[in-house]
């Protein structure tokens, strides 16, 4: 894709998150039809947000994710800055029409990783998270139907990207802690819950986070000291609407909260 095509498409997705739209697709003209060409047009997302890139998201990591939008594998996406929120927040539902909210661990990247030809491994990776955090994602789609739409498609619109509540940091140990294994319980309070568990997060959530490093290095770029990963659903998405309180229970590592306004 062209320039000119690329920022068409951005340009059509970013009007639409911000004033809470739905499109049926991009116009022909400007329509993805690889990974590169979607992450292309992704990338102008970040130009057009006012403040530096907060971090990384991973999409369908879990066979309940990739069947949720569609795909047969995981997608990245950019958390934008004015899209975030702290633990315990209220948030606006607004004219979120994917209304759900996923439990997930995030990695705060200590040190600048840099793109490189060779693979990084899962401990070189772990040598450069500084913290973990519990935090809730609160995927979105600016396609209508985004089942059907595709991969490249998806990519272009930020990988489901939408807001995000970032959770406290880990206060344990959480290195001696098999994450893989680490249970943990989500919850809208008064309506029901579900059970998740680590390896729902492509086996194992510390292997999600060297995926996303190495796909982000491979379209060259350069993930900068500070940043955070989020590594996708540790359980089934919880279905949600306007009014509706939600915790998150990881166990011994703690809890995040949010809730929805009511109107």
């Amino acid at each position: 894709m062209d320039s000119e095509a690329t920022k068409k498409a951005s340009d059509k997705i970013w009007q639409a998150w911000q004033n809470g739209e739905v499109i049926d697709a991009l116009p022909s003209d400007c329509k993805p039809t690889t990974r590169e060409s979607g992450y292309a047009i992704q990338a102008r997302l970040e130009g057009l947000s006012s403040s530096p890139l907060f971090g990384w998201k991973i999409a369908a990591t879990s066979a309940a994710g990739q069947a949720h939008i569609g795909v047969d594998g995981p997608i990245a996406g950019r958390l934008l800055a004015e899209r975030i929120f702290s633990d315990g927040s209220v948030l606006n539902f607004g004219a979120n029409r994917m209304a759900v909210v996923e439990p997930e661990f995030a990695f705060r990247i200590g040190e600048t990783i840099a793109p490189r030809a060779k693979t990084y491994t899962t401990d070189e990776v772990l040598s450069m998270v500084s913290d973990l955090h519990l935090a809730i994602e609160l995927p979105d789609s600016r396609f209508v139907d985004f089942v059907s739409v595709g991969a490249a498609n998806l990519i272009a619109d930020n990988a489901c990207a939408h807001e995000f509540v970032l959770g406290p940091k880990v206060p344990v140990n959480w290195r001696d802690v098999d994450l893989s294994q680490h249970k943990m319980k989500a919850e809208v309070v008064g309506k029901f819950q579900h059970d998740g568990i680590g390896s729902n997060v492509l086996g194992d959530p510390r292997e999600a986070l060297t995926w996303l490093i190495n796909e982000v290095a491979g379209l060259g770029l350069t993930i900068a000291a500070g940043q955070v990963i989020t590594t996708g659903t540790c359980a089934v998405p919880l279905p949600v609407a306007a009014g509706d309180e939600i915790k998150m229970d990881f166990g011994t590592l703690g809890q995040v909260s949010m809730s929805f306004d009511s109107v």
